[in-house]
């Protein structure tokens, strides 16, 4: 792992090469060369392994009132993710549990163990009104860790006995596992799955989002839900200007051959830490494109790296941010999808969850 002071090396498998501390921690680490030991670190320390930790919550449905949102619940079954996208906007929240948005965001994952139990309990609420709940908002719910741990499985279960609508976001061809229950959910129009593809360039793939599921095994996910029923849409994102944007119109192409029938696209956002993680991801993966892909984003960004403004920071500013907006829409309509989210989920035959009984189903 590498460690302050020290040049960073890229890490087989991870998309970080650094574990920076977070913007809330007080105290502050740095290590200085003294030329004995420099140049064994990074050849003997081991590669950062996965752990994940239990976490007891006493809620899981967020609410969201951001207006360039579309929807206002959310549900995110773990708290970091695996999938080790650099680009992830989610990586600086990882400083709230004073880790880092570096490595620790990817290797060190919070489970909600008991979601299952607290959704239900959310669900049986006098007053609760149902509208579609988004799994997937923040960190992947078909990340590596779901095989063992079946958390999104399981709020799925909850969702499918009350009749409850949601929407999926993932990159990962694990959703395949869920068809049973997506399938029959679509039946009752109460799903709907996106599946993120941003590149079709393996290699690029590989270092971006390594733990990922490559984007021909995405595309292949989207060909089997689809053929499962199951209404499902494409989001080219995040498009990172001078890396994957070429990408753009195959990716539209190849996911509405395979059934999609919307599609959405973001650019990249860099709010907090992630500044710092993206440059020296560059810095090891793309030297030579390096500062021209950040001049492009400082251009979407109002000649910052980061603007958090609504109405731009999905789309971003300025030509080349227009150049997208259009290229998208040409694309779009050339392959007859409509706009991400459209379809309307019903919720009028929700049924509250019963609440646990000693008596079971006797009464």
């Amino acid at each position: 792992m590498h460690e302050p002071g020290h040049p960073a090396q890229a890490i087989k498998g991870r998309g970080a090469a650094s574990n920076p501390e977070g913007r809330f921690e007080s105290i502050r680490h740095h290590a200085e060369d003294d030329g004995w030991q420099g140049a064994l670190l990074d050849e003997t320390a081991p590669r950062p392994r996965t752990e994940v930790t239990d976490e007891r919550v006493r809620s899981v449905i967020t609410r969201n009132d951001s207006p360039d949102i579309a929807f206002e619940q959310a549900m995110n079954p773990y708290r970091g993710c695996e999938h080790g996208c650099i680009y992830c906007f989610a990586r600086p929240s990882h400083s709230y549990l004073n880790l880092s948005p570096g490595l620790d965001f990817e290797t060190k994952i919070r489970a909600k163990g008991n979601l299952a139990e607290v959704l239900r309990a959310e669900l049986a609420k006098p007053g609760y009104v149902p509208k579609p709940i988004n799994i997937g908002s923040n960190t992947d719910p078909y990340q590596p860790v779901e095989k063992r741990w079946r958390l999104t499985r399981a709020a799925l279960d909850v969702l499918a006995e009350c009749h409850h609508p949601c929407t999926i976001v993932t990159k990962n061809a694990l959703v395949e596992r869920d068809l049973d229950l997506l399938a029959a959910m679509a039946r009752e129009k109460l799903v709907q799955v996106f599946v993120s593809v941003n590149s079709l360039d393996n290699r690029l793939a590989a270092k971006l989002e390594p733990r990922a599921s490559a984007p021909h095994r995405r595309l292949q996910a989207i060909a089997a839900l689809a053929g499962a029923g199951v209404p499902v849409g494409v989001l080219v994102a995040p498009i990172i200007p001078a890396l994957n944007d070429k990408d753009m119109e195959a990716v539209l192409e190849r996911a509405c051959d395979a059934g999609a029938r919307c599609a959405g696209y973001t650019v990249l956002r860099l709010p907090w830490e992630l500044k710092q993680l993206f440059r020296e991801w560059l810095a090891l993966h793309a030297p030579q494109r390096a500062e021209h892909v950040m001049s492009l984003v400082q251009q979407m960004n109002g000649g910052r790296d980061y603007d958090s403004n609504f109405a731009t920071r999905m789309r971003g500013q300025g030509v080349f941010a227009e150049l997208l907006r259009k290229r998208f829409e040409i694309a779009c309509r050339r392959h007859g999808f409509g706009r991400a989210r459209e379809l309307r989920l019903d919720a009028s035959r929700f049924v509250p969850p019963r609440k646990p009984s000693p008596q079971g189903e006797l009464f």
